[in-house]
């Protein structure tokens, strides 16, 4: 088995403020790590639950993924994160698989993570990140 773990559930958010204060008042929960992704052009906020993540995600620009996912879906539900112990070898799987990649390579994420993102078409509809933890990086 590939996948190790859930590590996050990601929600496009178009205020992450409001979201942050909603997660607070509603579950009393805090955000653990908050990072911009310029490279994604995304704000992101980790409240951590158990091992896992709920990751707020908001745009930083008009033309980030975030920002034409709500255009088009509206705010809601972006994407799962399986946790992996090599990248490489989870995007290889998926792709013999019949997965369509976004990322034809592994590269950089959030919090000293590498990361690859799978396309919805050939994964039933799910946008998935693979995420490999770094010495580091740490949950």
């Amino acid at each position: 088995m590939l996948l190790t773990e859930i590590d996050h559930v990601a929600i496009a958010v178009k205020d992450l403020e409001a979201a942050i204060a909603y997660y607070q008042q509603a579950f009393g929960a805090e955000v653990h790590h908050r990072e911009i992704v310029e490279s994604d052009g995304v704000e992101e906020a980790l409240v951590k639950v158990a091992d896992s993540y709920i990751q707020l995600t908001a745009a930083t620009r008009p033309d980030s993924p975030i920002a034409k996912s709500i255009e088009k879906r509206g705010e809601g539900l972006h994407h799962i994160g399986y946790r992996v112990d090599n990248c490489q070898e989870a995007l290889d799987a998926m792709l013999a698989a019949g997965a369509t990649a976004i990322d034809k390579a592994p590269r950089p994420g959030s919090r000293g993570t590498t990361v690859a993102f799978i396309h919805p078409k050939g994964s039933f509809g799910t946008l998935i990140e693979l995420v490999q933890e770094n010495p580091g990086s740490g949950h």
